[in-house]
């Protein structure tokens, strides 16, 4: 059933699920950019049956409110949100808090990953693990700016002044924000093509007609400095869990695979065959039972 939770001043929709009778721990779920708690179409209610498990949409996102973006350099105005990675692990971290009120398992999805990362750390031990989907890599973040091309580095002060403009930016976001271009754009994040589908394109879709919705968008597209990945794992003194789709157009498998050679709090990689970048909703079939586990031996 969905529900609204007035953080800070604003409205933050979310839902709960719970067909577990289980109340030592719950499942918080954290969709990525441009997505929304309904993302989690065909993993809540079946996770549901081990934990309550809780998803909610970001600020700026699904039917949350959408404040003006506030960039770092601008003037403070009443009411403007600074769209960053602190202000969503705080939303999700007071929603812990507030609402859950039990230790908590994060999941999070592509930059749902890093937010998920960054809460848990800040929960410490209210917090017993993250599984990490597909989390964002953020290769164009300032400081993997030497991995760039030498072209990339010269032009990123250009892409910098040019993004800040609202007329740019609304016109970038207008032209993405279609059903042709939102199924065009799931055909490369899905790569298998399964659950493509009208309902899909609606979820995504709907969101983007709302009041202040390509303020969201501005903010996230000036994030060039930010947290990063490997940066919180190398902190996280709680065990993370990797879900990767094999075939992920935006975040290589390969980074992934690093990551788990790199740091001792990742406890495990299952990657999915002929995935892409949302594995729990192009392949639920495969990623649920993966999820079932990982959240029975936390408990």
């Amino acid at each position: 059933m969905q529900q609204f939770w007035n953080w800070k001043g604003y409205q933050i929709a979310w839902k709960v699920e719970d067909e577990s009778n289980e109340n030592r721990m719950a499942i918080v779920m954290i969709h990525g950019f441009g997505a929304c708690k309904e993302h989690w179409r065909y993993n809540q209610n079946n996770i549901s049956s081990i934990a309550p498990c809780y998803s909610l949409d970001l600020i700026g996102f699904g039917e949350s409110s959408k404040p003006n973006s506030q960039l770092l350099y601008e003037k403070k105005r009443t009411n403007n949100f600074q769209y960053c990675f602190n202000n969503w692990t705080q939303q999700i971290i007071d929603f812990c808090n507030e609402i859950v009120q039990t230790p908590v398992l994060i999941i999070g999805n592509s930059i749902g990953g890093v937010i998920a990362l960054n809460a848990s750390q800040r929960l410490s031990k209210e917090c017993l693990g993250v599984i990490l989907i597909d989390c964002a890599q953020r290769t164009m973040d300032d400081k993997r700016l030497a991995e760039q091309s030498l072209l990339m580095r010269f032009l990123r002060p250009v892409i910098k002044t040019l993004v800040r403009q609202r007329l740019l930016s609304s016109s970038l976001f207008n032209n993405a924000a279609n059903p042709t271009f939102i199924e065009k754009i799931l055909k490369v994040a899905y790569p298998s093509g399964k659950n493509i589908n009208k309902e899909l394109i609606d979820i995504l879709f709907k969101p983007t007609q709302g009041k202040g919705a390509e303020e969201a968008f501005r903010g996230f597209i000036n994030l060039f400095d930010d947290h990063l990945a490997p940066d919180l794992l190398a902190l996280s003194t709680n065990p993370v869990y990797l879900i990767w789709g094999e075939k992920d157009p935006w975040e290589p498998l390969k980074e992934a695979e690093q990551w788990l050679n790199t740091f001792e709090c990742i406890k495990s990689l299952d990657i999915i065959n002929n995935a892409g970048h949302c594995p729990h909703d192009e392949m639920p079939e495969k990623v649920n039972p993966i999820l079932q586990k990982i959240i029975q031996e936390a408990m």
